[in-house]
């Protein structure tokens, strides 16, 4: 529905906006929709990077607020497990360690939605995906709480046999589930599928955006 559409059902006889509550209706729906898209590759033109690309066109073609984050080249420390196993992340929600981590935390805050893309070793996200990863479930599921009920994509990406896709998917979902995000879509992109998945990005990406704006109901 376009602003004017809005516009027409929500004015009085005098051209008006009938109440605040309507207004602030009509300026949510049409503000962009601010899209954080966390994806750790060290690969600058793989598998990974290919699949976060065309989620990307998906998401500009939708007319999203786009911030991309490449955790690869961010300062992230793994969590030390202060003191005696709990430092200052479940008393404060705040993380001790003074490196990227406090940035990226911010973006997420601020995001509609969150877009995670992994490339996949061992079964699971990456070395440097879980040392922000495991920090952020720490703050936010225990103290903060800012991320609840962010809907989210997940996206595994693997060049080998591509039978860890569905595992890491899992592990991902689980830690969301334990800071009380939600998830629309779980997509695995291995070499078999990756002519006809990565043009489907594209559509999922404003699919996402599309679902973002008017809801969609996920029975929990």
């Amino acid at each position: 529905m376009q602003p004017y559409e809005y516009r027409r059902k929500t004015e009085g006889k005098d051209g008006h906006i009938n109440n605040k509550t309507e207004m602030n209706k009509i300026k949510e729906k049409i503000r962009m929709k601010k899209v954080a898209v966390l994806w750790s590759s060290p690969n600058l033109d793989g598998l990974t990077a290919s699949a976060k690309n065309r989620f990307l066109e998906g998401l500009n073609d939708a007319g999203a607020e786009v911030k991309e984050i490449h955790l690869n080249r961010m300062k992230l420390e793994h969590c030390r497990a202060c003191g005696n196993g709990w430092g200052t992340c479940n008393k404060t929600g705040n993380c001790v360690i003074c490196d990227d981590f406090a940035e990226i935390y911010q973006t997420l805050r601020e995001a509609d939605g969150i877009v995670w893309i992994s490339a996949v070793y061992w079964s699971d996200m990456t070395e440097c995906f879980k040392a922000f990863f495991d920090r952020l479930r720490r703050c936010d599921a225990t103290y903060n709480h800012f991320l609840a009920d962010k809907r989210c994509i997940l996206i595994a990406c693997a060049g080998g046999t591509g039978r860890g896709t569905l595992e890491c998917l899992t592990q991902l979902e689980r830690g969301l589930t334990h800071m009380g995000m939600r998830v629309y879509d779980r997509i695995p992109v291995v070499r078999y599928n990756r002519d006809y998945i990565l043009p489907a990005l594209v559509e999922a990406g404003k699919t996402y955006i599309d679902r973002l704006e008017n809801g969609f109901d996920m029975y929990y």
